[in-house]
């Protein structure tokens, strides 16, 4: 398989650095390399929700994740690989998004292979250079290269992306600035961008305060530049063609009580909040198909974006093992999330970072009225578990909504990329549960600036599991239930 030179570039340095691992941990006072062993088995059925053939996953994957970190004075390496093989298309990785490929709510064009996920691929994940020395604070640290970008709700970053990031933490103040731009997947099957992706420039910053102990505000903006091309009326599509572009901003406010913490909180009531303003322009292009199952580019359109979403939640401490809690979300029918997001943080009080949208229905905020339920339990620093139920509702009646993990489709194709057919008027979108339980081994000990590289700082087996009811706007030909259960077991060497 031919590679495109910058993921050509960009796994031979990665992989480089990671052959050279006792040269790098030489650098260092402690053998800073090691292999992440991860075995995930999933079953779902059926994301499609009845409507075609296909649907459902039932597979077990390897998934192998070498990495190396080096350091010396103010400077300092970072490189991780990955290879994966499974018997079937499942999710190793929950920073994975909802896409075209039948896992997402995107009809598939069929026109081009490019994008098409396979079973067995290899991956560079991470490879950046860090300098420490702009202050003399620990928590201080430019990277540049690809990097894992996160924020602690995961609703604006939470993604391996190339950047220029410089991020500054301490007891009473954290803030980030940075630049970013995917140029490449660096992975051996999907060798083209996704067309959200292609020549779209990310700007963002964030500063937030300790203002009392235990209880943060902060401000956070987000700026994107889409320049891609788009298709001219009557030209034919396929699933590499950008249908929109623009320039988007977000401005956010938020405040909690430091509820993302599970490893310092001991507070008997926790609270977390977001508001966010959109504002931007962008321009579209219908889309209608041909008789001979060819996508052709309508006329372009222009407008105005305007929008706005909340998160809000609180989480009451029992005693030092059980929570309970609620959280609503809003997103407004122009609202979109800025595409570097996963939608998972800590936000039932544990360790297990869980998707807010649900396990099963993996929404975004688009459109989209969410309330939620939840209990959790956690023992000491060897389990925890969250019991969830989570009610989704359109905004807006008649206007689609953001991706999911659900992807039903019309027989009757109304010449839309959305494959979803929701009703008209109908805002029930429907309800889930979830039940997440983790059981960890012993704690890894990693360096600090690993931990936005890792997700869990140990060895684990978990179980993700969500069972969905569609609402009345899945039309009433649609199955009664769709699950997705995911069991991972993660052990390092």
């Amino acid at each position: 398989m031919k590679l495109n030179p910058l993921m050509a570039a960009g796994m031979g340095l990665g992989f480089t650095l990671l052959w050279a691992c006792p040269t790098l941990a030489a650098l260092t006072e402690q053998q800073n390399f090691g292999i992440e062993i991860k075995a995930t088995a999933q079953a779902e059925d059926d994301r499609d929700l009845g409507t075609r053939s296909g649907g459902d996953v039932n597979g077990v994957g390897l998934d192998l994740r070498p990495w190396v970190y080096g350091e010396r004075g103010d400077w300092s390496g970072y490189a991780m690989g990955q290879v994966v093989t499974a018997t079937d298309i499942i999710q190793t990785d929950p920073l994975e998004q909802s896409n075209a490929d039948g896992s997402g709510t995107q009809t598939s064009r069929g026109t081009a292979s490019e994008r098409e996920a396979d079973k067995t691929y290899a991956a560079l994940r991470e490879f950046w250079i860090g300098y420490s020395g702009f202050t003399p604070y620990p928590g201080e640290i430019l990277k540049v290269g690809r990097q894992r970008l996160r924020n602690d709700d995961g609703q604006w970053h939470d993604t391996n992306i190339e950047a220029i990031n410089w991020s500054f933490d301490t007891t009473l103040l954290r803030a980030e600035l940075g630049a970013a731009q995917r140029f490449s997947e660096y992975r051996t099957d999907l060798t083209e961008l996704a067309p959200d992706d292609e020549d779209r420039k990310h700007l963002f910053g964030s500063v937030s305060y300790q203002w009392t102990p235990g209880h943060w505000a902060g401000i956070r903006a987000h700026h994107s530049a889409d320049d891609g091309k788009l298709k001219s009326q009557g030209q034919a599509l396929d699933d590499l063609d950008k249908t929109s572009n623009g320039d988007l901003t977000w401005v956010g406010l938020q405040a909690d009580s430091d509820a993302y913490n599970y490893r310092s909180n001991a507070n008997q009531l926790n609270y977390w909040g977001s508001l966010t303003w959109l504002d931007g322009t962008r321009d579209e292009i219908g889309v209608t198909s041909a008789a001979n199952d060819q996508f052709i580019a309508g006329q372009k359109n222009s407008r105005d974006v305007n929008g706005w979403a909340t998160d809000l939640g609180l989480r009451l401490r029992l005693d030092p093992q059980w929570q309970v809690g609620a959280a609503y979300s809003r997103a407004s029918r122009d609202y979109v999330q800025n595409g570097l997001e996963s939608n998972r943080s800590n936000w039932t009080g544990t360790r297990s970072r869980i998707h807010r949208f649900g396990e099963a229905f993996q929404g975004e905020m688009a459109n989209v009225e969410t309330g939620s339920l939840f209990a959790s339990w956690q023992m000491n620093e060897e389990y925890d578990a969250s019991l969830i139920y989570h009610k989704f509702r359109r905004v807006d009646g008649n206007t689609g909504i953001g991706g999911s993990g659900i992807n039903a489709v019309n027989d009757n194709r109304d010449g839309t990329f959305s494959s979803l057919p929701l009703e008209d008027g109908s805002k029930d979108l429907g309800q889930e549960m979830d039940l997440v339980v983790t059981k960890y081994f012993k704690q890894g000990l990693l360096p600090a600036s690993l931990s936005q590289s890792f997700d869990e700082p140990s060895a684990l087996v978990r179980l993700r599991a969500g069972v969905f009811k569609p609402g009345d706007a899945y039309q009433s030909n649609v199955d009664s239930y769709m699950h997705r259960a995911v069991v991972d077991v993660i052990w390092r060497f």
